[in-house]
């Protein structure tokens, strides 16, 4: 049997208090089924409450068992490969709708944080760090890329001014968002089912759908009951498994490592990020990194291919730590896990409904925090007969991996190192 408890994270060490919730008996009628509770069905759960639905949430697990409470917690703006690949890749109407939408997630966001008041510690401002001129001249047009879409809380940084920032020597500049910034992903997560619950809406846990019975009114199957609904939303992401082949065939789970120092004292805290902002760097395979509220610095990075979990995380990561912060190599981690998403050939999100009644998001590709609190609204547009901006999500093209499930982890592993191989020589 899975292992449906919270992995031994900083994130579910702190967790705020919740309440049990049981799991699913019986049989049970809604007018929209959501299958899992991290935040592309949280999302979507508040958008149709508020809308007048009556809406069912199955999760396999917990609430934010997933990607949605294992992640770096940084709220990163746009789309995994950005609104110039997008443009290049459809026509300038659905390019247009998608490049309004890439900033709307991180104000979801803000928004439920303050209409519900939820606790988990909210901080403004995201920093992108280039190691080289390309990485710069990349970040220069990715600003003139976003101010052309309106977004215009960025500051270019040269050397001098990103090591105000932040104490890294490595960093040749970077860009500032001021309207990125980080959460606790968990906390966000807990504060948006409690919200969930406070519309009427109601949340099974330790129920794992097993079974969707197509049709008229599909019937979602757990171990000990059925929900019969008008809509399923399928968000379940990278723990998906196979409950819908067609969407499993075209996405590949991958796993990433994030470690948890121990309490750094505000002295040291403060030297190395002194404005308190979240960093990533520019490369492919990059590393993330935060303070959290009590003063510890997370720090994430790598990918494994397939979500095969690693024998000694701490091994993986500390090692890219230290090379940021030398001066931390007599800190001890407290924390260690690795979590999953999910990844697209593209890299851009798969979005789309099976039937007349089967909506699904899903492919976040390590974009998520922000993309799936869009998806929610624009899966809950959808469901409201406003599809607009749903359609122009599901004109992007959804493309399997080369030689199937079998193939995909090697092939993808081969990309990663050549796009890792030119990070590392610079071009």
């Amino acid at each position: 049997m899975a292992d449906t408890r919270y992995p031994q994270s900083y994130y579910a060490a702190s967790a705020n208090p919740v309440p049990a919730r049981p799991a699913l008996q019986g049989q049970v009628e809604t007018d929209v089924c959501i299958i899992g509770a991290g935040y592309t069905g949280l999302s979507s759960a508040l958008f149709l409450l508020e809308n007048g639905f009556k809406v069912t949430v199955l999760e396999a697990a917990k609430v934010g068992f997933g990607a949605s409470g294992r992640n770096g917690g940084q709220i990163v703006n746009s789309y995994s490969r950005d609104i110039d690949v997008i443009e290049r890749t459809v026509g300038a109407r659905q390019a247009q709708l998608l490049g309004e939408m890439a900033f709307e997630g991180g104000r979801i966001i803000r928004e439920r944080i303050a209409t519900y008041g939820i606790d988990c510690d909210l901080k403004d401002g995201g920093v992108f760090a280039a190691l080289t001129p390309k990485q710069m001249a990349h970040l220069e047009a990715q600003k003139r890329l976003w101010e052309r879409y309106g977004h215009t809380q960025l500051e270019l940084m040269d050397q001098s001014r990103i090591r105000q920032v932040v104490a890294c020597d490595n960093y040749l500049g970077g860009m500032l968002d001021m309207s990125g910034g980080h959460i606790h992903p968990l906390n966000l997560a807990l504060g948006e089912a409690a919200a969930v619950e406070s519309l009427g809406g109601v949340i099974y846990e330790q129920s794992p759908a097993i079974r969707i019975e197509r049709g008229a009114s599909p019937v979602v199957h757990t171990p000990q009951g059925s929900i019969r609904s008008k809509f399923i939303i399928v968000a379940g992401n990278a723990y998906l498994g196979n409950l819908v082949p067609e969407l499993a065939a075209k996405s590949m789970p991958c796993g990433t490592q994030v470690i948890t120092t121990e309490p750094l004292g505000e002295e040291l805290a403060r030297s190395l990020l002194p404005q308190d902002y979240c960093v990533e760097d520019c490369n492919y395979l990059l590393d993330y990194y935060r303070l959290t509220q009590d003063k510890r610095l997370i720090f994430g990075g790598g990918v494994v291919y397939g979500a095969r979990d690693p024998q000694n995380i701490e091994a993986i990561i500390r090692p890219k730590m230290l090379k940021a912060f030398p001066q931390l190599k007599n800190v001890k981690i407290d924390y260690a896990w690795t979590g999953n998403f999910l990844l697209t050939l593209s890299r851009l999100p798969q979005v789309g409904r099976i039937g007349d009644n089967i909506y699904y998001s899903q492919g976040c590709s390590g974009h998520g925090v922000t993309y799936t609190h869009l998806a929610g609204k624009v899966l809950a547009e959808a469901l409201r007969g406003q599809a607009e901006r749903f359609d122009a999500f599901a004109g992007l093209p959804h493309y399997p991996f080369p030689g199937g499930q079998l193939l995909r982890v090697p092939f993808s592993a081969l990309g990663a190192w050549y796009y890792s191989l030119r990070d590392r020589l610079g071009f």
